[in-house]
């Protein structure tokens, strides 16, 4: 392998090695079971006695552990935006929170398009080519959509958005915007978890959560669905019209 060449797999495939050795010593070492309800309630008043001293350095470490972890794809977004709300409040952890699930998908986007993206887009008949090409007339209204509603996997939406090459720009505001409301919603449900942890019962996600805090989200990402399908529909109108004539 030439030099040049091996450059260009460093700079292609580089950033993903780095993702997978992190993901292994991460699991190696068993910090990904830390990430747990558990865990906030046995530390959470030592947790929130360093924040409250150290407001601006744990919102810095907060967001980094954030981002790591969506990075790697960690089943831990949840856990964190709710610690988010535990240590800084409903508004300040609602804005660490979607910076930190902002930033880590965003590192997932970039490395998969950098990775796969143009392979994968290059290839005869590639159906990623086609699929994009029809993606990206509603990119914007399309992923936000899939960011309001947190049905949908956070790592399948940054792996689909990173190889269908969706405009940087775009993503990134799409992705901000969408994860706003469910990170100020977790992160009101974590400011309250204090009052859970000192009855001493057994949290859970089944009690912390449900269907009164979802369908609003569900319906705030349905609502954004409109205008794409309204495009869409207007369109087929149009090409019919067109036909019959």
């Amino acid at each position: 392998m030439t030099p040049d060449a091996a450059l260009t797999w460093l700079r292609r495939f580089g950033p993903l090695a780095a993702l997978l050795v992190l993901l292994a010593l991460a699991l190696g070492t068993g910090l990904a079971g830390r990430l747990s309800l558990e865990t906030l309630q046995a530390q959470g008043t030592a947790l929130q006695a360093y924040a409250h001293a150290n407001p601006l350095k744990c919102a810095a470490i907060y967001i980094l552990i954030y981002v790591a972890t969506v990075s790697i794809s960690l089943p831990g977004a949840l856990i964190l935006s709710l610690t988010g709300g535990f240590l800084f409040g409903p508004i300040g952890g609602g804005c660490v929170a979607v910076t930190g699930a902002t930033g880590g998908s965003t590192v997932v986007y970039l490395v998969c398009r950098t990775a796969f993206g143009d392979f994968l887009r290059r290839k005869p008949g590639a159906l990623l080519a086609r699929v994009e090409e029809g993606f990206k007339a509603d990119a914007f209204s399309y992923l936000l959509t899939l960011r309001l509603i947190p049905a949908f996997p956070l790592l399948l939406v940054n792996v689909a958005s990173g190889l269908m090459n969706i405009p940087l720009r775009t993503y990134l505001l799409a992705s901000f915007l969408g994860m706003i409301p469910s990170s100020f919603v977790y992160a009101g449900i974590g400011a309250g978890l204090g009052h859970f942890f000192a009855s001493g019962e057994p949290v859970t996600m089944h009690s912390l959560f449900s269907p009164r805090i979802y369908l609003p989200i569900v319906a705030m990402g349905a609502l954004a669905l409109l205008p794409p399908l309204w495009r869409y529909w207007r369109n087929r109108r149009v090409a019919e019209a067109s036909d019959v004539k």
